[in-house]
């Protein structure tokens, strides 16, 4: 997944949790760009009456690098408050919510949105409104009015809005990690089974997003739209990050631990599924409280790939050049890592600068496709992943290509990939509501009366 479970400690706390981040040219108003991260991974839909919401005691933060440095030149933190209008019901809603200012909505949560540029804070607004959960045709009869009331203007050309979405990313989980099996050439697998389509198992999740979208200019670092794809300027990084103040004490009066001190990052996401599947285990829970810049120390698990590694021991005789190929991985690390510089893709480069860190990187010159292909930048599409991540780009497939190879002969001509590498892929869509063409693009969550909880199979 792409960082739904990613590291031992965070997965106990997923209120913090990062599960994705986007980052693109918005397709319906090019001259800005839509920049998004998911938190709390895993929800059903029914989970009342304490339903799920973001943590009032983290601090939520989306990263732009914009000076080649790896480090966060400009960022924009949100900060919630839930509130308890009525404390003589457990009921998360007395009635049906018509409106995010409902009053027989019991729990409102408010937000605000702080950019930090340069060491200064400015604080673009406070007290929005997050809307409820879907519960469900009852208490959210409405829920595409409830979502829409929840999309907030912030001066004349910037949007934000925080609360819960249907989870867009999909994978096989259920196969992936058992001893990475992908349904469709299970038949190959050193343990083999008879061939199968793939199975979502992100399917009637939902998750908590925050979306924001902001004009070009003000995420460049010089306050210009580029034009020029091959610009350094055009590039921008991005990540986002989870912080708890440093020391919890319980309050016996109030019953809850209460946070103190100053803010630490617990969690942090930039490439999906970098965490998930390149840092071993041992390192996962340290990875997540560094910032990018120090990304240097773990590029050896990206040069030198364990799955890249583990695909020809599955997959017996499928993938004999892979498994020979015993050069440092340099097109994982500039994809990952740096960033592709200039002459790698005809006309394009998304380079950041020989600094190694986890970031999206987006060339913010590179306008939106036409005719966009979720398999993005292999595909021939430049508006797609890894040129940023659009909220439908097919990320898993993409990244077990390129670790199976087919990324090698970018930076190394004389590798010529396993047939096998321009194939495979884990046999998955988006089986959740439908993506939007606009803003927050990611689509409606799923009700808590409307969804039927599945019967595990034996």
């Amino acid at each position: 997944m792409s960082s739904h479970r990613e590291a031992p400690e965070i997965s106990k706390d997923p209120v913090a949790d990062n599960t994705d981040v986007y980052a693109f040219v918005s397709p319906d108003k090019p001259d800005t760009v839509t920049l998004i991260a998911n938190f709390i991974p895993f929800q059903n839909p029914f989970g009342g009456p304490n339903f799920y919401e973001f943590g009032d005691d983290v601090l939520y933060q989306i990263h732009i690098s914009n000076s080649g440095t790896g480090k966060a030149d400009i960022s924009y933190q949100f900060r919630f408050r839930a509130e308890i209008r009525n404390k003589k019901t457990f009921l998360y809603n007395t009635g049906p919510i018509t409106s995010i200012k409902d009053p027989a909505w019991n729990r409102p949560q408010y937000y605000s949105v702080t950019r930090v540029e340069r060491g200064r804070s400015r604080v673009l607004a406070r007290n929005l409104a997050a809307p409820p959960v879907n519960v469900g045709v009852r208490s959210t009869p409405d829920y595409a009015k409830l979502a829409r009331q929840g999309i907030h203007t912030i001066g004349t050309n910037r949007k934000v809005f925080a609360g819960q979405r249907a989870d867009g990313f999909f994978a096989d989980l259920g196969s992936i990690f058992d001893l990475g099996t992908l349904r469709p050439f299970q038949m190959a697998h050193l343990i083999p089974s008879a061939a199968a389509m793939g199975v979502n198992g992100l399917q009637g999740s939902n998750v908590h997003t925050i979306a924001l979208q902001v004009p070009i200019r003000d995420l460049t670092r010089d306050g210009t739209r580029p034009t020029d794809v091959l610009d350094p300027k055009s590039v921008i990084g991005v990540y986002a990050s989870a912080s708890r103040q440093s020391s919890k004490i319980l309050d016996d009066q109030l019953g809850i631990p209460v946070w103190h001190g100053p803010h630490k990052q617990v969690s942090r996401l930039g490439n999906p599924l970098f965490n998930e599947v390149i840092v071993p285990m041992a390192d996962k829970d340290r990875w997540n409280v560094l910032p990018p810049h120090l990304d240097k120390q773990f590029a050896q698990y990206v040069t030198k790939p364990e799955l890249g590694g583990l695909l020809p021991v599955l997959y017996p005789g499928v993938f004999p050049r892979l498994a020979a190929y015993k050069k440092p991985r340099a097109d994982l690390a500039a994809i990952l890592l740096t960033g592709i510089p200039k002459g790698v893709v005809p006309g394009f480069q998304n380079c950041t600068g020989p600094v190694q860190a986890d970031l999206l990187r987006l060339n913010v010159a590179v306008p939106p496709s036409d005719s966009p292909n979720p398999l993005g930048l292999v595909a021939g599409d430049a508006a797609g992943f890894p040129n940023g991540r659009r909220v439908f780009d097919d990320v898993v497939t993409v990244e077990l290509r390129a670790v199976a190879g087919l990324t090698i002969p970018l930076v190394d001509p004389s590798f010529t990939p396993d047939d096998a590498a321009g194939a495979i892929k884990d046999g998955t869509s988006n089986t959740n509501a439908d993506y939007l063409s606009w803003f927050p693009y990611l689509g409606n969550p799923a009700g808590g009366y409307q969804s039927k909880p599945g019967r595990p199979a034996a």
